[in-house]
């Protein structure tokens, strides 16, 4: 599709993600991409995480096998699907094959969550530099989104990421440290980060998940 004559093609969509912009649709069933720049960005900042202690021990635990970049057209199709209090969502086949496209070129990446071989959660987001553009994630059982994000977290820090952009501030995106800060000082971090080479890591030792998970318990008070 196009929106007024100008095709989206995945170079666009990068472009204007380090423009500090963002597309969504209306709707599942929309056809047409609009693109966002809000007055206020809502950011994790990867230095002040909050990692509750309960979540902790069940990312420790094993309840959760977690892997990144396994099945990245799955997870996006799980955040797109309806959901409890969730009924639409932004997510339209553009914006799939779009991201898709991306994931396949190496820009895109995805953190699953298994449990006995089954996948209820995960997250999916744009790499750029030191920046990852967290897009949405789902959920199928207590607490499988949130130890996604938990290892997002493990390997924005372990890799030498700077932001991590949330687009908008949630309550839920709340409890982990996540904040709102002006357009002017997000594109401001934005610039920064993309002059970082960061490193992005499929794999994650268990001992290296055990070490950040208690680095970030002792900087969550």
């Amino acid at each position: 599709m196009s929106r007024r004559g100008i095709a989206i093609t995945p170079d666009l969509v990068l472009r204007a993600y380090a423009a500090g912009l963002f597309p969504m649709a209306e709707g599942r069933a929309s056809n047409r991409l609009f693109w966002l720049d809000p007055e206020q960005r809502g950011i994790l900042p990867l230095e002040n995480f909050h990692l509750p202690r309960r979540l902790a021990r069940t990312v420790l635990s094993g309840r959760f096998t977690v892997t990144a970049d396994r099945a990245f057209a799955e997870v996006l199709a799980g955040c797109a699907a309806p959901a409890p209090g969730r009924e639409d969502s932004w997510i339209n086949a553009e914006v799939e094959a779009l991201f898709n496209e991306l994931h396949r070129l190496g820009h895109a990446h995805s953190i699953e969550t298994w449990q006995d071989g089954r996948l209820v959660g995960g997250l999916y987001g744009i790499r750029l530099g030191g920046a990852f553009f967290g897009e949405s994630m789902f959920s199928r059982e207590t607490d499988a989104s949130k130890t996604a994000l938990v290892h997002l977290v493990i390997r924005l820090r372990r890799g030498g990421f700077t932001l991590l952009d949330t687009q908008f501030l949630t309550s839920h995106l709340a409890r982990f440290g996540a904040v709102e800060v002006p357009q002017a000082d997000y594109k401001a971090r934005l610039a920064s980060s993309l002059r970082v080479l960061a490193r992005w890591e499929r794999e994650l030792p268990a001992e290296e998940v055990e070490y950040w998970v208690r680095d970030l318990r002792s900087g969550s008070g």
